[in-house]
C-alpha cells in the first residue's frame, strides 16, 4: 500500500490506553491508518523524520476567538505588557494618531482597568486622538471605550441622549452625559458605526489568527458567536469568510462555528405544534465538514467577572452595591434554550457568575424535560463561579463546563479582588469537575489572554496569579489531565470525539511536535515549552525546525 506520508523517529504519546505510545505513523487520505509494526511493506509519497522529538494529539482550543485573534493583531495592542499605565495608554493612541489619514478610526484592544489603574474616558482621549473616532475593546471583550467623535458618528451630540441598554451600562457623568465606558449589550451602541466589516477583512483576520494558532500546535478551535454584530461576531456573512478563507487556503485551523443565538429565528411551526428556532432549512449543529462545521449556537447569559457585569449571588467583594446583571432576563434565556433544544442544536451558554449559572442550568432542565433528546451535549461557557452543588447538578444534566487555564494567571488578581479570599476558592474550577465525573476541555478564550495551548495548560497545572498568589490550588490538574483536556477532552465538547483528540487509527491524522515531553518536564517549566511542528491531516501546516 502507498501512503501519503509517513512520520518516523518519532515519540508519540497517542492517548489512546490500548496503544500509548509509538515511533512511526502512517497517514493516508488525511487519517491515521496505522503505527510502527503497521507500516510493514508500505511505500509512502513523503517521509518525515521527528528526529526524536515528543509529538502528542493536535491541541483543540474548545472557545478560541480565532478571527478576533487576529482581528486584535491587527489593530492597536493595549495589553498590559504593551501599556503599563492609563497615560502609558493614552501616549499610545496620541503616537497612533498621527500617521493616519482624517476620519479613519483608531481602534485599540486589551486594555485592562484592574491593571492600569482604570477605564480611559472620552474626554481624556479626546486629547490625545487628534479628531480621530476612537473605540478602545476591553481585554474581556464585554465593554470598551469611545471618544466624543465615536459618539458624534453613531448620532450622540457631545455624549448627550445615549439611551440606555436592556443587558448593557452606559457610564455617565452626573449630567446624564456618558463618560465614555460603554458595557455588554451598550457596546454596540457605537460599534454599530463602523459594523459590519467587510468580508476580505474577516478573512485577513482568520488568516492571522490561525497562523499564529498553529505556530502554537494549535490544530482544532471553536469559535463561539459568529454572525452577529449585536455581540461579537463580525458579520451576518461570518461563516461565508469562513468557508471562503478556507478556500483560499489561508485557514489550517480545523473550525467550530458557534453560531451566536439572536442569528437564529423562527422557522415556524414544528410539526403543526409550536415555534422553534433555527436557520433556514434547518441546518443545526454538526452541518459541515473536517474543516469547517457548525457547532452549538451561542448565548451570552451575563457578562465579565473582571468586569463585574458577570451576574453574582451576591454583591462583589470589592463593589457591595453590584452584583451584575443577565443580558436577557431569565424568562426570555429559558426560552431561547428550550426552542434552539428543540431545533437540534446544541447549546452553549456563557454563564460566568453563579447566579447565571443557575440560570443556565435551569434553561437546560427545562429544555430536556419538555422536549427530551439523547446526548444534547450543551454547556457552559467559563462556568467561572460555582459551588459545589452546582458542579453536582451540571454532571447530573450531562451538561459541559468549559473553563480557561490562562485566566489564572492574566486575569487572576482582578478575579480575586472581585470575588474575595472565600469566594475566590470557588473560581474556574477544573479539578472539581474532573472528581465529579465531568470531562474537561481545554481552552483559552483567546484574545482575551493568551491562545498558546502550552501557556493555558501551565496555567492549569499551576493556577499562580501574575502577582505569584495560588489561586484556588485544589482545583489545578495534572499535566496528564491538562493534556487530555486540550485533546480529547475539547473534541468531545465539540461533539468530535470520534475522529479527533487521540491518535489512533482511523481518526484525523493531527499532532503537534514540541521541544520536550509535557509530561516529564517540571510542571513549572511548561510554560517554557515551544512547538516545533504542527501537522495538520498528515500535511506540515507549521516547521520551525523539527521536521
Amino acid at each position: 500500500m502507498q501512503l501519503d506520508a509517513i512520520f518516523e523517529n518519532g515519540r508519540f504519546r497517542t492517548l489512546d490506553p490500548q496503544r500509548p505510545g509509538a515511533t512511526r505513523m502512517g497517514v493516508f487520505g488525511g487519517r491515521i491508518v496505522g503505527f510502527d509494526a503497521d507500516l510493514e511493506g508500505c511505500t509512502t509519497l513523503e517521509r518525515y523524520d521527528l528526529g526524536g522529538a515528543h509529538a502528542v494529539p493536535g491541541f483543540n482550543d474548545a472557545h478560541q476567538h480565532l478571527s478576533m485573534r487576529g482581528r486584535r493583531l491587527r489593530s492597536l495592542d493595549l495589553r498590559a505588557h504593551v501599556v503599563g499605565s492609563l497615560d502609558d495608554l493614552y501616549a499610545a493612541v496620541e503616537l497612533f494618531a498621527r500617521d493616519l489619514p482624517p476620519g479613519t478610526w483608531i481602534k485599540g484592544s486589551g486594555y485592562d482597568q484592574n491593571k492600569i489603574g482604570a477605564h480611559p474616558t472620552a474626554e481624556m482621549l479626546d486629547k490625545v486622538s487628534a479628531g480621530h473616532p476612537v473605540w478602545l475593546e476591553h481585554v474581556s471583550a464585554h465593554m470598551g471605550v469611545a471618544n466624543t467623535e465615536a459618539f458624534r458618528l453613531a448620532g450622540f451630540s457631545e455624549r448627550y441622549g445615549v439611551p440606555d441598554v436592556p443587558g448593557g451600562a452606559v457610564e455617565r457623568e452626573e449630567s446624564g452625559r456618558a463618560v465614555g465606558l460603554l458595557q455588554e449589550t451598550a457596546q454596540r451602541l457605537v460599534t454599530d458605526a463602523f459594523r459590519p466589516i467587510g468580508t476580505d477583512e474577516i478573512v485577513d483576520y482568520i488568516k492571522a489568527g490561525s497562523e499564529v494558532g498553529v505556530s502554537e500546535g494549535l490544530t482544532s478551535a471553536t469559535e463561539p458567536g459568529i454572525g452577529a454584530i449585536d455581540h461579537i461576531g463580525n458579520s451576518t456573512i461570518d461563516l461565508y469568510a469562513f468557508q471562503r478563507a478556507r478556500d483560499q487556503g489561508v485557514l489550517d485551523v480545523r473550525m467550530t462555528l458557534m453560531p451566536y443565538i439572536t442569528v437564529l429565528r423562527d422557522l415556524g411551526a414544528l410539526e403543526g405544534e409550536s415555534t422553534w428556532r433555527g436557520l433556514d432549512l434547518g441546518v443545526r449543529t454538526g452541518f459541515g465538514d473536517d474543516y469547517v462545521r457548525l457547532g452549538p449556537t451561542k448565548i451570552a447569559t451575563d457578562g465579565s467577572l473582571i468586569g463585574r457585569s458577570a451576574y453574582m449571588s451576591c454583591c462583589y467583594h470589592d463593589d457591595g452595591d453590584n452584583r451584575g446583571f443577565l443580558q436577557f432576563e431569565e424568562d426570555e434565556v429559558r426560552v431561547l434554550i428550550t426552542q434552539a433544544h428543540r431545533a437540534g442544536w446544541s447549546v452553549a451558554a456563557h454563564a460566568i457568575g453563579d447566579a447565571a449559572v443557575d440560570a443556565a442550568l435551569d434553561a437546560f432542565e427545562l429544555a430536556q424535560v419538555q422536549y427530551p433528546r439523547h446526548d444534547p451535549r450543551h454547556r457552559i461557557e467559563h462556568f467561572a463561579v460555582a459551588s459545589d452543588a452546582q458542579v453536582a447538578r451540571l454532571v447530573e444534566l450531562g451538561v459541559t463546563a468549559v473553563p480557561q487555564g490562562r485566566f489564572i494567571s492574566e486575569l487572576g488578581d482582578g478575579m480575586m479582588r472581585a470575588l474575595g479570599p472565600s469566594r475566590s476558592l470557588q473560581c474556574y474550577r477544573m479539578g472539581s469537575l474532573i472528581e465529579a465525573g465531568a470531562v474537561l476541555p481545554g481552552s483559552s478564550d483567546s484574545p482575551v489572554v493568551h491562545g498558546s495551548p502550552l501557556l493555558n495548560i501551565h496555567d492549569m497545572v499551576n493556577r499562580v496569579t501574575a502577582d505569584g498568589v495560588p489561586l484556588a490550588p485544589n482545583e489545578a490538574v495534572t499535566p496528564a489531565q491538562a493534556l487530555e483536556a486540550y485533546t480529547a477532552g475539547s473534541a468531545y465538547a465539540a461533539g468530535e470525539e470520534k475522529s479527533k483528540g487521540r491518535l489512533q487509527r482511523g481518526m484525523l491524522a493531527d499532532f503537534a511536535v514540541l521541544s520536550d515531553d509535557l509530561l516529564a518536564v517540571d510542571p513549572g517549566t511548561i510554560k517554557d515549552m515551544s512547538t516545533g511542528a504542527t501537522v495538520i491531516g498528515g500535511r506540515v501546516v507549521f516547521n520551525d525546525g523539527a521536521l
